[in-house]
């Protein structure tokens, strides 16, 4: 079952950065992140692209190439910052921002187009304004949790967290009854978007959504302190003079509107962030944000773009790319959690 706070940071064995070994250690890893982020870019943008270079076509090739790219990187970070952040205002590092029911809900709205509208219903989802008010409606349910549940005299973090599995639930056997509901030509077109998919990303949709994820991570990043601090524990953290309640709720806001972003922009992905921050941990091996934000980011650019650039350009899969990845994460979370034996 969940474990309190103190007990969850009794147990963590993170460190700061103190000698100089382990700044080497951290720096190298990061060259190597580096380096493998910049090779997938560069061959994603210049493989079997089947046309001379430089003339009309190939640049039609490459921005579209490019939009893929700058998707995959405001997915990773999205995902990458919001679990980090996540995990650490609830002390828990196998808990993902995925436990809200931001996918459930993506996937409501989804299937009630479909399931009112038929094919066109789907369609209609597609565009600047439907995606604009898709992120709202998640913003809004999260802003109304987070407040309804963490600012009363009774306020739980797992209460919270319960509620939000439970929401999750419900609103995931609504989408099931809608979807028995509709007629294979329909439910087909709707399975294909309800799998997180690169291709489900617009270029009209950037401009809203890069802003949004970089504005949200410099200010998670400027409480990177306040963040070290909540990891001690809530007593820890009040002792130390940080107004827990308030900065949980913050965050939480912070973390809703990043995942939600993502959700928007890609559809849901339960295990990219997941994936991104454990393997931050064991690398970064440090408690500091500043440092553990950078490395998550980099683990899921590099893993997505990866993934895309294999499975899409060399073995011509391309929608299988989150389907391997959320496989991967899954897997990787029940290993971390028979490990633990314990949420």
């Amino acid at each position: 079952m969940f474990k309190t706070a103190e007990h969850q940071s009794l147990r963590r064995h993170s460190k700061p950065i103190t000698s100089s070994k382990h700044m080497r250690n951290y720096v190298l890893v990061m060259a190597v992140l580096v380096t493998l982020a910049v090779g997938f870019t560069v061959a994603v943008m210049s493989y079997n692209i089947p046309v001379a270079c430089c003339d009309e076509r190939w640049w039609l090739i490459a921005g579209m190439r490019r939009d893929s790219l700058l998707t995959i990187a405001v997915v990773a970070l999205a995902h990458a910052v919001a679990t980090v952040a996540f995990q650490t205002a609830v002390n828990n590092r196998i808990l993902t921002p995925g436990i809200m029911g931001f996918g459930s809900l993506y996937t409501v709205i989804q299937t009630a187009a479909a399931y009112l509208f038929g094919v066109g219903g789907v369609v209609a989802l597609v565009g600047v304004g439907p995606f604009l008010l898709q992120l709202l409606a998640m913003m809004v349910l999260a802003t109304i949790l987070y407040t309804w549940l963490l600012s009363g005299r009774f306020s739980n973090i797992h209460i919270m967290l319960l509620v939000g599995v439970v929401i999750g639930g419900v609103l995931g056997s609504l989408s099931n009854f809608m979807q028995r509901m509709l007629d294979p030509s329909t439910f087909d077109v709707l399975t294909a978007r309800l799998f997180g998919n690169i291709s489900n990303a617009r270029a009209e949709y950037l401009p809203y959504a890069v802003p949004i994820v970089l504005l949200v991570t410099a200010l998670l990043w400027w409480r990177a302190n306040t963040l070290n601090v909540m990891a001690l524990g809530k007593t820890a953290a009040l002792n130390l003079g940080v107004s827990y309640k308030r900065e949980l709720i913050i965050i939480m806001a912070l973390v809703s509107v990043l995942v939600a972003t993502a959700t928007a922009l890609v559809g849901p992905m339960m295990f990219l962030g997941f994936l991104s921050a454990i393997l931050a941990y064991q690398f970064a091996d440090t408690y500091s944000h500043r440092l553990l934000l950078p490395m998550a980011f980099l683990f899921g650019y590099t893993i997505l773009a990866g993934s895309y650039f294999i499975l899409r350009h060399v073995w011509d899969a391309g929608g299988a790319v989150t389907v391997i990845v959320e496989l991967i994460g899954g897997l990787v979370f029940l290993i971390v959690l028979m490990r633990k034996g314990r949420l």
